[in-house]
């Protein structure tokens, strides 16, 4: 597995998610991983820019997922795990149905269920550098 590492600062946010989905081999099913503030909402909030949603991005916290569409009218599926207390709370909104279709699939805190994520996820990694500049890491 080869790693990919893309570094940022947030004014170069549209370079860095183009350069992502060009890297991404035409992956829709991604698990992001870092620490609170490390900027998983904002990059996600930017790839669906990219994809065309006129939808307003905001982390699903408390619902979970939120759904968007992209320019094609193309669902795009928002997950944010950080408040699942149990695996079947993932099971109860039918967290397998959204997998199985052909759509992108954004994951935030996946770490909390992590024996869930299907396997076809590629996995994430977003830090924040001493300069303030993202680091975005994952393998292909």
């Amino acid at each position: 597995m080869e790693e990919i590492k893309l570094v940022f600062q947030l004014d170069e946010i549209e370079e860095a998610v183009a350069q992502f989905l060009d890297f991404s081999s035409g992956n829709k099913k991604f698990a992001f991983y870092g620490e609170m503030g490390a900027g998983k909402t904002t990059f996600i909030t930017a790839l669906c820019a990219a994809l065309g949603t006129d939808d307003l991005v905001s982390s699903p916290t408390f619902a979970i997922i939120n759904e968007y569409a992209d320019a094609d009218g193309e669902p795009i599926f928002h997950f944010d795990f950080y408040r699942i207390k149990e695996a079947s709370e993932l099971l109860d909104i039918g967290f397998y149905d959204y997998c199985e279709q052909d759509a992108f699939c954004f994951i935030e805190w996946p770490e909390k269920a992590e024996g869930l994520i299907p396997e076809d996820f590629m996995k994430v990694s977003i830090d924040v550098d001493d300069d303030n500049s993202r680091v975005i890491s994952f393998w292909l």
